[in-house]
């Protein structure tokens, strides 16, 4: 088979001259001149032929990289709707696992969207740092490590195009010059004098070194592949002398083009648009560069089949795209919607601290939803872009002045702790722990009523202060343990004691036992104080104590009297004065309760004696005055229990 290679398909087979008739009486100066003639006829420019001309020039691109022909197998996603992990993630995958002059075009659309995505967090991060640093000598940083695997991932692949192009340019001068030594040999095959049989040998070298001759550069290959055409058609043209070889290669090549027709007629009706669309560039690239012409009477029919039928794949594409840029247009109404959204939160005012969670919350759905929302025209998406990012910035310029006005309080806020962590630390070391621990906890109550700190400064402050309080209360913690071991030692002793109290023995002369019973009762207090769980033990010595009272026979008051004084010196023992102060009230409380109900006795004393039956009333009265008596007994024992109780404080 003879091959024809011609970039411009219609002047190949479609609309070009007459070609030289296969007859003996031609020369080959006439052909020359006739195919000249041919080539230079400018032929009309109509819809088929631009997009002839838009799949030619695809297929110079490829004729460069033949790799290139691979990219269309990898599919190009909708980069703008990945978040920047996701985009991260098929970077790495791309250049970890396909050929890097596949992936030119997916590679720079990543870089895209996450350079885009990356620059919109760094403005975000900077205009908080801005709004919490007043500080003009403090530099703006910001360590991402997403931005560092990405910048690696692609230092990886730039490195791989480069080792791939440099070799590439090394090959492609040296094919060129290849090309062009083969096209001055063709020009020397037409030679009337030679053997037709051995020209013809000559050629299909000529064919095969060419086929086999590796890529050029792009803009090289027009002007090449017109050069060779050129002359191929001239050594056609001289086969009128071997008519009956160059028919039969005529025929040969009308068969291979009627299959193509016949598969681009089977691709028409292909439901995968694009995968038809590739298989038709390249039978495009098949019906040039490796099937040669067809007889006159056959070259603009089947031509025109051939590009009738690929405006109609063209337009069944143009169909898909027109869908998908409707889809776009949808995309653009969505994202709209999405940045008018944050244009309102940027101007609804809130007043707290919670509230602003919220509104930052919604920013960053609507955010997320932003960038899912796919791909937008081409024509608006730098604009769509920019009108987000206002939208954004707006929103934080926003939120930002609400905490800056908020920053002189946390700053004050900051003031109030480090002078309660200055206290602490000054408490930490002290051992007197009856004056030092209300302090601490005060201390530890105004901490929890101070608002918040600048953020920077919250975890090392709040450090200061537990490691203050921590090393006091630890301090505390093993002085109580000390007290302890003391105190089930007290406890142990008056256990033992209760026995000893339990067999003691009134003798019956009344001096002599009640010195007896304050004996005991001062034993009892030299003890000391015994464990809180352990107290118990109290109330089982003051039973002993009220049964010895009672076969004493003291009076009621000296009895009372003698258990309050056996209370107070427990309660001042515990060293609470919380509940010395608890006792204090009590007592007043019962003060007053008794003053007001002899008032209210004598009242009534007053209401009888006034009565028309005074005189049969006598037993009623005298009741009332016995009642007054008894209540006048217990205030004052109630007045000398609080005398005993401040004189205490006193002391």
């Amino acid at each position: 088979m003879l091959e024809e290679k011609n970039d411009n398909l219609l002047n190949a087979d479609g609309n070009t001259a007459d070609s030289v008739e296969s007859t003996p009486t031609v020369t080959p100066n006439e052909v020359v001149t006739a195919v000249s003639e041919s080539v230079e006829e400018i032929t009309e420019t109509d819809e088929n032929q631009t997009i002839i001309e838009a799949i030619a020039d695809s297929n110079a691109e490829e004729s460069e990289d033949e790799s290139l022909k691979e990219r269309h197998d990898i599919p190009m996603q909708d980069y703008d709707a990945l978040s920047m992990e996701s985009l991260v993630e098929e970077l790495n995958t791309l250049v970890s696992n396909e050929k890097v002059s596949s992936i030119k075009d997916h590679v720079e659309e990543i870089k895209k969207a996450f350079l885009a995505k990356y620059n919109h967090l760094i403005e975000e991060k900077k205009e908080e740092f801005l709004a919490e640093n007043q500080d003009p000598n403090e530099e703006f940083q910001y360590h991402f490590p997403l931005k560092s695997k990405f910048d690696n991932i692609y230092s990886v692949y730039r490195n791989h195009k480069n080792e791939h192009f440099k070799s590439l340019q090394a090959n492609l001068k040296t094919n060129l010059e290849n090309r062009l030594a083969i096209v001055e040999e063709l020009k020397e095959l037409i030679n009337p004098q030679a053997n037709i049989k051995d020209i013809l040998k000559h050629f299909n070298d000529l064919r095969e070194r060419w086929k086999n001759a590796g890529p050029i550069p792009k803009d090289k290959y027009n002007h090449v592949w017109n050069n060779y055409h050129f002359h191929v058609e001239n050594f056609y043209d001289y086969l009128h002398l071997d008519r009956e070889a160059r028919d039969i290669d005529f025929k040969h090549n009308l068969e291979q083009k009627q299959k193509i027709v016949a598969r681009v007629e089977e691709l028409v009706k292909e439901e995968d648009i694009n995968k038809a669309f590739r298989e038709l560039q390249d039978l495009h690239r098949i019906w040039k560069e490796e099937i040669g012409p067809v007889s006159r009477e056959h070259r603009e029919e089947i031509w025109n089949r051939f590009s009738e039928l690929t405006k109609q794949m063209h337009d069944k594409r143009e169909l898909l795209f027109e869908k998908l840029r409707g889809a776009e247009v949808e995309n653009l109404a969505k994202k709209n919607e999405i940045i008018a959204q944050i244009e309102v939160l940027a101007t609804e005012k809130v007043n707290a601290h919670t509230q602003w969670l919220a509104q930052i919350e919604k920013v960053e759905a609507l955010r997320a939803a932003f960038f899912a929302a796919g791909k937008v025209p081409a024509d608006v998406n730098e604009a769509t872009w920019s009108a987000f990012k206002t939208a954004v910035r707006n929103f934080n310029s926003f939120k930002n002045s609400f905490y800056k006005d908020i920053k002189k309080d946390q700053n004050d806020n900051l003031s109030k702790k480090q002078a309660l962590v200055a206290k602490a630390k000054e408490l930490q070391e002290s051992t007197d722990f009856a004056t030092s621990t209300p302090i601490m906890k005060q201390i530890q109550e105004e901490w929890k009523k101070i608002g918040h700190v600048p953020r920077k400064y919250s975890d090392s402050i709040w450090k200061e202060f537990k490691d203050a309080c921590n090393h006091y209360f630890d301090k505390l913690k093993e002085q109580k343990n000390e007290e302890n071991s003391e105190e089930v030692a007290a406890f142990e002793n008056k256990k033992a004691y209760l026995e000893t109290l339990r067999a003691f023995q009134l003798t019956g002369d009344h001096k002599t036992d009640l010195d007896g019973i304050k004996l005991h009762i001062q034993n009892w207090k030299g003890y000391g104080r015994v464990p809180f769980a352990r107290r118990h033990i109290e109330g089982k010595f003051n039973k002993i104590l009220d049964a010895l009272f009672e076969k004493l026979s003291l009076s009621k008051k000296d009895s009372d009297m003698m258990r309050f004084a056996n209370r107070i010196d427990q309660l001042s023992e515990s060293n609470d004065s919380r509940k010395l102060e608890s006792e204090k009230i009590f007592l007043i409380r019962k003060i007053e309760e008794v003053q007001n109900e002899i008032f209210q006795l004598e009242n009534n004393i007053q209401f009888f004696t006034n009565t028309k039956n005074a005189k049969k009333e006598n037993s009623i009265v005298l009741e009332v005055r016995k009642n007054i008596a008894i209540h006048k007994e217990s205030l004052e024992v109630w007045k000398e229990k609080l005398k005993q109780l401040r004189n205490l404080k006193q002391e």
